[in-house]
């Protein structure tokens, strides 16, 4: 299934998009000698894949104000990263209620599931953290971030070979094992 996975019964907390990039490289398809945009043939030029269709959000958009507790259920953080995430600069500014209560909407919904991918990643949370600091400068940062992402990309593809050598070495050590435990 390509596309968003939103929040939803049977689903997990949260939504991602899947790339053509992802997906290839999930499928065990050789990325590391492609360009970005090899990778996103299909995709329609200057359309942002994940902001394709809208995730399903638990509350429609002027309805969304959320509790730090209804947060941590939809995306799986803890409320103390999320307080952490909103002093270190990561989070945007959070509106609050009349009694001070954190008031999240689907936007800030939306940030937190980009930002855990982020995390994801492996991308450092100082990276993180300036990425955040661009998206709030305006467009004039586009070509910074979209430096910051590409750096980031060349990492997971890194992690992604490591990955897979693992994963032969156990395939070997599972290969032997099955035939020597097999009775003759």
């Amino acid at each position: 299934m390509r596309g968003t996975l939103a929040s939803g019964s049977g689903s997990r907390p949260g939504h991602f998009c899947r790339t053509p990039l992802a997906w290839s490289a999930l499928e065990g398809h050789s990325v590391e000698g492609m360009t970005v945009m090899q990778t996103m043939q299909g995709v329609a030029a200057g359309q942002d894949i994940c902001s394709g269709p809208p995730p399903r959000h638990p509350r429609p958009d002027g309805q969304d104000r959320y509790t730090i507790s209804e947060v941590v259920a939809f995306t799986g953080l803890t409320a103390h990263t999320l307080r952490w995430y909103e002093r270190i600069g990561l989070m945007p500014h959070v509106d609050r209620s009349h009694t001070g209560q954190r008031r999240y909407t689907n936007r800030d919904l939306d940030w937190l599931v980009f930002v855990t991918k982020l995390r994801l990643t492996g991308m450092p949370v100082a990276d993180m953290v300036r990425y955040a600091e661009l998206v709030r400068q305006g467009e004039s940062t586009y070509d910074e971030r979209r430096e910051l992402l590409e750096s980031t990309r060349r990492d997971v593809l890194a992690r992604i070979d490591e990955l897979r050598d693992t994963l032969a070495v156990l395939d070997l050590k599972i290969g032997f094992y099955a035939t020597e435990g097999t009775p003759r």
